[in-house]
């Protein structure tokens, strides 16, 4: 079984909880056409301080430019190819990839054939 797959079923475990990952569903970006996120550790787990998301884009879409004015957000990629422009740099996404966009750095996020697959993170918390 692949990373993405592990995780899209893993768990989280904190003090205070525990929860699936398969019980928490997926949601369609609100602004995105073919990206869903799966929100793990949301603000109200952390303070305020970070989130962290599982990210699926399909096949051929695409995150379009855009700024997070105070987040600092990092990429993992756990599955798939594709490429990210950050900062006007262009950045080849495989597996294995750890990408970070600085807060009020403008990026964006294309799939390739495959899909991509990545955790998204971000300091302090998106949601």
């Amino acid at each position: 079984m692949d990373t993405f797959a592990l995780f899209d079923r893993g768990r989280l475990l904190l003090p205070e909880k525990e929860a699936d990952f398969g019980e928490i569903a997926w949601s369609k970006h609100p602004a995105f056409e073919g990206v869903e996120l799966k929100h793990i550790v949301t603000a109200k787990d952390t303070d305020g301080k970070f989130s962290y998301h599982l990210v699926r884009i399909a096949p051929d879409c695409r995150i379009e430019n855009h700024i997070h004015e105070t987040q600092l957000e990092t990429h993992e990629v756990i599955r798939g190819s594709g490429r990210c422009v950050n900062a006007g740099r262009v950045v080849s996404y495989e597996v294995g990839t750890i990408s970070i966009m600085q807060a009020g750095v403008p990026h964006e996020v294309a799939a390739g054939p495959e899909g991509l697959y990545l955790f998204a993170k971000f300091m302090p918390a998106l949601c």
